[in-house]
């Protein structure tokens, strides 16, 4: 059996190891190549993008893929819509795996944006020193906030257009409580954006923020397309691969 996994994620990597050890299976993991430099999994590694649905359809058909799991980052929304159309068009089974969210607790003072724009939106009326966690591929939703100071972590380091007043921090998960705690003090944030990522590695910040009485602005997924099986955690991902998926004949 062929499993193609979508990858990128912490779940990614733990379903390649997963499957690695069985016998039988061959697995590849395809990474979009954002990142310099990425902790490959065990198994087959392809960089790089297919060229649409189209292209990832052909892939399948030309490597006799049985099984297409997308475990993508839940705001991958254009590749895991391009993973149900090929899926569809190769006559191949597809799931998501996707970490559950986050969810609010006592004193949490969340504020939800469908956007990174809409995040933006928020802002001034929020804070003026902002922590921003949301990656480095859209900061050009706030380089018109002038006015305000930005923090941005993200892995490599961001390019153009992005906030005027900026400094960055290059860092990869997971995080400490402590550490969290520390930035916030150390910088003076005094409001977090965030996406709903969800998952151990990044939500010490949501906890630090809590305990500071920070604002934090929530930008919700994008959602998984219809009809696409959905489970949350890469054990499940390899039983529905080893007892429901199956080698295809088409």
């Amino acid at each position: 059996m062929h499993v193609l996994i979508l990858g990128g994620t912490t779940e990614a990597r733990a379903l390649a190891e997963l499957l690695h050890t069985t016998p039988g299976a061959t697995v590849t993991s395809s990474l979009a190549g954002r990142v310099a430099s990425p902790r490959l999994p065990p198994g087959g590694v392809r960089i790089g993008g297919f060229g649409g649905a189209e292209g990832l359809a052909a892939w399948l058909r030309e490597h006799a893929v049985d099984a297409l799991i997308d475990a993508t980052h839940p705001f991958a929304e254009v590749m895991s819509f391009h993973a149900a159309r090929a899926a569809a068009l190769a006559h191949v089974p597809l799931l998501a795996l996707r970490r559950p969210g986050w969810v609010p607790v006592e004193g949490d003072r969340w504020h939800a944006a469908d956007s990174l724009a809409g995040a933006a939106g928020l802002l001034p009326g929020l804070g003026r020193r902002v922590f921003l966690t949301t990656g480095r591929m859209g900061l050009a939703a706030f380089a018109d906030l002038t006015q305000l100071w930005f923090l941005v972590r993200s892995v490599d380091a961001p390019g153009a257009p992005h906030p005027p007043r900026m400094e960055v921090v290059l860092d990869r998960g997971p995080f400490t409580l402590d550490g969290e705690r520390e930035l916030l003090r150390r910088h003076r944030v005094d409001v977090v954006v965030t996406k709903d990522s969800g998952g151990a590695a990044t939500a010490p910040k949501l906890a630090a923020a809590r305990e500071a009485g920070l604002p934090v602005v929530v930008v919700r997924r994008p959602p998984v397309p219809d009809g696409v099986p959905v489970v949350p955690d890469p054990v499940a991902a390899a039983r529905w691969v080893l007892e429901g998926a199956g080698p295809h004949t088409g």
